[in-house]
């Protein structure tokens, strides 16, 4: 009995187990989140500093509107962002990198730096490839 209650007891305190399917399928698509093109630009605009909905835009070249406030709401409800309406007239809306978000700087900056690094063997490649019949 005394079993019983002690493997009881450790279900209720320890997480409860996802099936290795449905951890890599979560995985997969907070993966698919963070690592979209707009997000990692957005990440990187803000990586300065706190800005407003239009001065994002505006860095970010060729993101619609639409595309932006997708990746930012998405980025937001992941805790990777937070979202400040400021008091103007007309209101406007601040993004800034939550601590949490702030985890993502080094990964990403080691991508920027390996793409400054292999790009122009990334290039070679791809001219290799096209030529190739």
């Amino acid at each position: 009995m005394s079993d019983r209650l002690t493997t009881r007891k450790a279900d209720r305190t320890s997480p409860p187990q996802q099936p290795a399917g449905t951890r890599l399928a979560s995985d997969r698509l907070l993966l698919d989140e963070i690592a979209s093109k707009w997000s990692i630009l957005v990440l990187g605009a803000l990586c300065d500093g706190p800005l407003r909905f239009n001065q994002l835009r505006r860095a970010l070249d060729g993101v619609t509107q639409k595309a932006l406030t997708q990746c930012l709401r998405r980025l937001e409800r992941d805790g990777i962002l937070t979202r400040t309406v400021l008091p103007t007239s007309p209101v406007s809306v601040q993004y800034e990198i939550t601590s949490l978000g702030r985890t993502l700087e080094a990964p990403f900056r080691a991508l920027a730096d390996w793409t400054v690094h292999h790009g122009a063997a990334v290039a070679e490649a791809r001219a290799r490839f096209d030529a190739d019949p």
